[in-house]
């Protein structure tokens, strides 16, 4: 069992933060505005303010602070830039949030090595602006220009997955203040290690819960020589989703390969003014050689025809292609724009890539009987798609039908041999499907949870609860 806990004391919290006080000095903050801003995400998740946010500006600092809250067993909430969306930041114990985005610099960059150390507020936007001249790029996207520190913590992923993959393969090595303040370097930066037990990917998708990352060492890849984009359409969501399985089985290194059923497409035309056809569609990218990209390209759109797709739509200027990605990663708020006054219940679920056009079509099905507006959107080369429901908060019914088409989407996931979540992670949101994914697996998860945190002060609630 995990250790409960429940909120501390008020002399406990007053005594804690006199002390973080007189180390941080203006950088704690009680004011209500930006204790509520700092324990909500983008989502219905009723979040939970903080008793004190600090902006943190130093390894060191956050050691300093781990160590008082340790000692008045106040919880620890990290944050980033706030994009999370299965209740991350909430702060249901109340404690001290520690906003590590004033920790924005990017330490070194290893061309020669093709990789980079960052503190943990740099974004993902500024580091490949930051790279510009180099050469390189970092290839995860999630939707958010979210923080990396936060994106190494929530194993973010993004459209770019299905070639360079996930949090999981791009981070070297990582810097972590643990639950007792100890400040540990989990790895160095060889490609490879045998050495012991693997603390950077113990630590990579750990959500806050077993320490707050101050440092992260990324790997980097090399901006392709030439690169293809484009959309092509579909009669149906299956006959797309086999189009993806086909070109994944062939072997085609298709770079992004994301698919948009009809009512995303819907959404994106309003929003981003796309002017595409309102039917399933595939936005793709193609990288490498100007030679290479042309043979894969033509591979693909072979294989779209034999599933009935429409000719190819090419994106051959940067600018356009910019354009399409940019609408891509803006659909959250595309449909949040249909949906005005309710609030956003995105979920994913990811199975093999075999089963995808079952998942997809059976999940369509759903939503049309429930009458919902409910797009789909996924990066469906990997398996992972993403659901966006809206629901009034204030309708018990409401929220209700929700919670449970997501509990179907699961189940159904979960039979396929998939994921309660390709990317969103677990937070407090999906905690409850941990046992029916895990099994046996998460009382293992809970002993290491309580040999690392033993007093639970490492964002409580979250993944690993009692």
């Amino acid at each position: 069992m995990a250790i409960a806990r429940t909120k501390p004391g008020v002399n406990a919290v007053n005594s804690a933060l006199e002390a973080i006080a007189a180390l941080v000095g203006e950088r704690l903050s009680t004011a209500r505005a930006v204790r509520e801003q700092h324990g909500q995400d983008l989502t219905w998740h009723r979040g939970k303010p903080p008793d004190a946010v600090v902006f943190a500006q130093s390894a060191d600092e956050i050691s300093g602070i781990v160590k008082i809250c340790a000692e008045h067993d106040l919880p620890v909430i990290p944050y980033g830039t706030g994009t999370s969306l299965e209740g991350h930041i909430s702060a249901p114990y109340g404690g001290v949030c520690i906003d590590v985005s004033q920790m924005n610099a990017v330490l070194r960059v290893n061309a020669h090595d093709m990789d980079c150390t960052v503190q943990p507020g740099v974004t993902r936007k500024q580091l490949n602006e930051y790279l510009r001249d180099t050469g390189l790029f970092f290839p995860i996207d999630p939707g958010a220009d979210a923080s990396l520190g936060g994106m190494t913590a929530t194993r973010a992923s993004g459209t770019n997955a299905v070639r360079y993959g996930t949090m999981r393969e791009n981070v070297l090595s990582l810097n972590a203040v643990m639950a007792d303040g100890t400040l540990v370097r989990t790895a160095r930066r060889a490609r490879k290690s045998a050495a012991g037990y693997d603390l950077t990917h113990l630590l990579v998708g750990s959500e806050g819960t077993l320490g707050v990352i101050t440092e992260v060492t990324l790997r980097l890849h090399g901006i392709p020589e030439a690169v293809s984009a484009g959309v092509c359409a579909f009669g149906d969501v299956e006959a797309a989703c086999n189009a993806v399985i086909m070109t994944i089985q062939s072997g085609i290194p298709v770079a992004r390969i994301e698919l948009l059923d009809e009512v995303q497409v819907r959404c994106c035309n309003a929003y981003s003014d796309l002017g595409l056809k309102e039917t399933p569609t595939l936005f793709l990218e193609f990288h490498g050689s100007p030679a290479s990209v042309k043979e894969q390209s033509e591979s693909f759109a072979a294989i779209a025809a034999e599933f009935g797709a429409a000719p190819f739509d090419w994106a051959t200027e940067a600018e356009d292609r910019n354009r399409l990605w940019q609408a891509r990663h803006d659909v959250f708020y595309a449909v949040q724009a249909m949906m005005p006054g309710k609030k956003g219940f995105a979920t994913d679920v990811c199975v093999p890539i075999s089963r995808l056009a079952e998942c997809v079509s059976e999940t369509k099905k759903d939503i049309e009987a429930l009458g919902r507006i409910a797009p789909i959107v996924g990066h469906v080369g990997d398996g992972n798609f993403h659901v966006s429901l809206f629901a009034d908060v204030d309708d018990p019914d409401d929220l209700a039908e929700c919670k449970a088409f997501i509990d179907r989407l699961v189940a159904r996931a979960l039979a396929m041999e998939g994921t309660c979540t390709g990317e969103h992670g677990i937070g407090q949101g999906k905690t409850r499907f941990l046992e029916a994914e895990h099994g046996e697996g998460v009382r293992f998860m809970r002993l290491v949870k309580n040999a690392l945190d033993p007093k639970n002060i490492m964002n409580p609630g979250k993944i690993i609860t009692a």
